[in-house]
């Protein structure tokens, strides 16, 4: 197992993933928080299954490995005033692995990618 994934935890119906879904208006939210990820109108098993999203939030986490919890929800913040949420970078490079994974699939399995909104 990778060292990001040791120690990883799923918290299915999180009240943090809950106040997200309500600020960004989405159905369903993972969002991360140190080494733990949170679930919200999503359960673990839909989740999990959908390897892109996955591979989405196992960035966030390594970005709280490098940054340091603290530091990184500070940065996180700072950068979502200052660009929006949507082109916050880490964001941006959490996206990107999610695209990526979505692209290995559709070369393994033959077909195109589909995209998650």
């Amino acid at each position: 197992m990778d060292s990001l994934e040791k120690n990883l935890k799923i918290v299915e119906g999180s009240p943090f993933a809950r106040i997200a879904r309500w600020v960004l208006k989405s159905s369903n939210v993972a969002m991360v928080l140190g080494k733990s990820i949170h679930l919200s109108g999503v359960s673990k098993e839909n989740f999990l299954r959908d390897r892109a999203w996955v591979a989405h939030e196992l960035v966030h986490v390594r970005q709280f490995q490098e940054h340091g919890y603290v530091k990184f929800l500070w940065l996180y913040l700072l950068e979502s005033m200052r660009v929006g949420y949507y082109n916050n970078r880490f964001e941006a490079e959490a996206r990107l692995a999610g695209v990526k994974e979505s692209q290995l699939l559709a070369q393994n399995q033959g077909g195109s990618p589909s995209r998650k909104a």
